[in-house]
């Protein structure tokens, strides 16, 4: 708190002055090249001040340099919720809350992901700006790959495809930096580098995989984020990789620097550092595991490192050359987001300072495009042909029963902020159906009010799903199908079912909302109840956006990005990294609860007519692969069309099928669009181990578009060349 204050104090005498003073160092020049103006500060820094630059406070007061911590930000700035992000004792701020980020993956539309993030990278700069709260190196996007849903943290990540994710980290972190050409709105750090998918045990445990998988999923949004996305930050991940501590590992360096160009922070996650010794058990002492991580490629220390690095140096185990080295990156990234320079340089140091500048979390703006986030994350799981329950007709409906412990809440996560406000399920039908029906509320079956009131009622809306935090303490999670952060889930049966059974029993008119931060196997649901609709927990607008799809106002067109097994024994062992093993969309041999890119719609599309530009791919090049889409139904309504590529002769192990591109779009009824999607030859590539490069392998591979994994409606075969 002590170093808080006086942080606070010393941006707020500094900036000012920064502003109006001439320059005085070289450093401070923003026309010399970066690398001249860090060679310039580090000649001017003394060895204490170079290792405390190893925190997350990259200031160095003596020279005026004012640097920016750390701030959460997975679907909207943290300055506050559950978590506290706001700082302990303080009133949060509140700020623009989004879906999480398991949501904003269901929308597959990879504009508004970099919009969200765009909202999220300006809140940062306001409130630090403004209220000298917070940090411009926003810890997202969370660029791990959901590969098994009894991940604790399923819901911080945009799914089990490493394209895919690839695909939407690209998107949020330039939205988080902006497109100025010299300076960054916000800095994004992804997060949690590499192959951190289990809680329990993950302090210790490690991720074993081959080479191929290394190459070829597991790295791969990373290295999009980085090469494609422009990143320079990540967060090292607590578990080991084939038997090595993530945050000593070579890949570090080897890869991450040497090979992808980043060279910027790479942080320890939070009290990483300790563990190596604790838990690991790595290292004889703390001095090795300092130097260790120092020289991996650690400029960030998310714990406190201070003895550890101050004793490696003692002992000869480290020199200030390699702290030199290593605190480069943190300043890299200051200079972009402009912290070294006047501030009339930087175009984004004028958000927030207007003398009547209203708080963005407050503006229409901000507030649509939370609702447009939600209604665009829905997936319609289910809704029966034959009995066409949705859209409900509020016109024809008398009286209404609203069911479920999820009825009247917003629950927010561990990593959210404090929302300006929100919108229940409950208080969405209520402002959505006004007086003009009767609504009739029970929040569970006790002395038979639930059974009671849909027996009267028209129709049934029961809303269900988990406890984003299991509501209960940091490694509690007393209902086994819930999990968290620290937690993994112990089963995919959801408790609340028995409650959709009562309901349904007594009114067959019923419809579910699965409210969840990751895939259940719902079943009986699936088998019994005429419609289902999904959303992930969070959002401000949540009660909105829901009401929205319930009654009609919205045509869902989200789409799934996890297979969502029928059951827990589908499932490989949690810690078996080798996907291969029957794991995810690419390699499950069984039949699915619901398919990779599930999602169905009020209307209906028909696809036609399949060419490419040209029948062959060589290496490096890239066709276009064109189609017909109409909507042939009685509503407007959005499509996701998706291209999968199969192997047809490949001499080495290949998924069943691979996403290697998307699309979202709207078409009107009656309407009829072209749509073309480019296939990349560098996205067919495997890593051939023994040359240790990518290659492209010649052969037949047949191209695959549809409306899910399993639903695949036109096809044609290349030659890959």
């Amino acid at each position: 708190m002590k170093k808080n204050i006086l942080y606070i104090i010393l941006l707020l005498s500094i900036v000012p002055v920064l502003a109006q003073k001439k320059q005085q160092y070289p450093f401070q020049n923003p026309n010399l090249g970066v690398e001249k103006r860090i060679d310039n500060l580090l000649s001017l820094m003394t060895l204490e001040e170079k290792v405390a630059v190893l925190s997350t406070d990259p200031s160095v007061p003596r020279l005026g340099v004012v640097g920016t911590g750390h701030v959460e930000g997975l679907h909207g700035l943290a300055l506050g919720g559950p978590g506290k992000w706001g700082g302990k004792g303080k009133e949060p701020i509140t700020t623009t809350t989004f879906p999480q980020a398991y949501g904003l993956g269901e929308t597959w539309d990879v504009d508004l992901i970099q919009k969200v993030a765009q909202v999220e990278g300006y809140e940062a700069r306001f409130a630090f700006q403004k209220y000298h709260r917070g940090g411009l190196v926003i810890r997202a996007p969370n660029a791990d790959i959901a590969r098994d849903p009894r991940w604790g943290r399923t819901e911080e990540s945009y799914g089990e495809d490493a394209f895919f994710n690839g695909t939407m980290t690209v998107a949020f972190v330039k939205g988080l930096q902006g497109n100025h050409p010299k300076y960054w709105q916000s800095a994004s750090l992804m997060k949690h580098f590499l192959a951190n998918s289990n809680e329990d045990g993950r302090t210790y445990t490690s991720s074993d995989f081959d080479e191929r998988l290394w190459r070829e999923y597991y790295s791969v949004p990373f290295r999009m984020g980085i090469i494609e996305g422009g990143s320079r930050a990540y967060m090292a991940s607590y578990n080991k990789v084939n038997g090595i501590p993530a945050m000593v590992h070579p890949m570090l360096k080897e890869i991450t620097q040497k090979e992808w160009g980043q060279n910027g922070i790479i942080c320890t996650d939070g009290g990483a550092f300790k563990l190596l010794l604790s838990d690991h058990k790595y290292y004889a002492d703390s001095y090795l595991g300092a130097a260790a991580a120092v020289k991996a490629g650690i400029n960030q220390f998310l714990d406190d490192y201070k003895e550890g690095v101050d004793g490696a140096i003692a002992k000869g185990y480290l020199k200030e050359k390699d702290v030199d080295e290593v605190i480069r990156g943190d300043f890299r990234v200051m200079i972009k987001l402009g912290m070294l320079d006047a501030m009339d340089a930087n175009p984004y140091a004028k958000i927030g300072t207007g003398k009547d500048t209203i708080d963005p979390w407050k503006s229409d703006a901000h507030k649509k495009l939370a609702l447009e986030a939600t209604l665009k994350s829905i997936v319609l799981l289910k809704n029966d042909p034959a009995k066409q329950l949705l859209p409900l007709q509020k016109e024809k409906i008398k009286t209404i029963a609203v069911i479920g412990i999820r009825t009247d809440e917003v629950l927010l996560d561990w990593y959210s902020g404090t929302p300006p406000y929100v919108v229940t399920p409950l208080q969405g039908i209520k402002n959505k159906l006004g007086d003009k029906v009767e609504i009739l509320y029970a929040k569970n079956n006790a002395d038979g009010k639930a059974a009671a009131i849909a027996k009267k009622a028209d129709v049934v809306i029961v809303i269900v799903g988990n406890h984003p935090v299991c509501n209960a303490g940091w490694n509690d999670c007393p209902v086994p199908s819930e999990g968290k952060e620290s937690v993994d889930r112990q089963s995919l049966t959801l408790e609340q079912e028995d409650l959709i059974k009562i309901a349904y029993q007594a009114n067959p008119n019923t419809v579910v909302a699965l409210i969840s931060s990751f895939p259940y196997a719902i079943n009986w649901t699936q088998e019994h109840i005429p419609s289902i609709v999904h959303m992930t927990q969070n959002s401000q607008e949540l009660g909105t956006a829901l009401a929205d799809v319930l009654f009609g106002d919205y045509n869902p067109a989200g789409r799934l990005t996890q297979t969502w097994v029928k059951d827990i024994t589908d499932l490989p062992d949690l810690l078996d990294y080798n996907i291969r093993n029957g794991r995810t969309y690419m390699y499950f041999q069984g039949k699915p609860l619901y398919a990779f890119g599930h999602g169905l719609s009020y209307t209906i599309f028909a696809y036609n007519s399949i060419t490419t530009n040209k029948e062959t791919l060589e290496k490096d090049g890239a066709l276009t692969v064109s189609f017909s889409v109409t909507n042939t139904g009685k509503r407007d309504g959005e499509e996701v069309v998706q291209l999968y590529v199969k192997s047809i002769d490949s001499a080495i192990q290949q998924p069943i099928k691979a996403l290697k591109a998307f699309q979202r779009i709207f078409l009107k009824v009656g309407e009829t669009k072209t749509v073309a999607l480019t296939l990349k030859a560098n996205d067919l590539e495997y890593w051939n181990t023994s040359k240790k490069q990518f290659e492209l392998e010649k052969g037949q591979i047949e191209i695959e578009v549809g409306s899910a994994s399993d639903k695949i409606l036109l096809t044609k075969k290349i030659t890959v060349k």
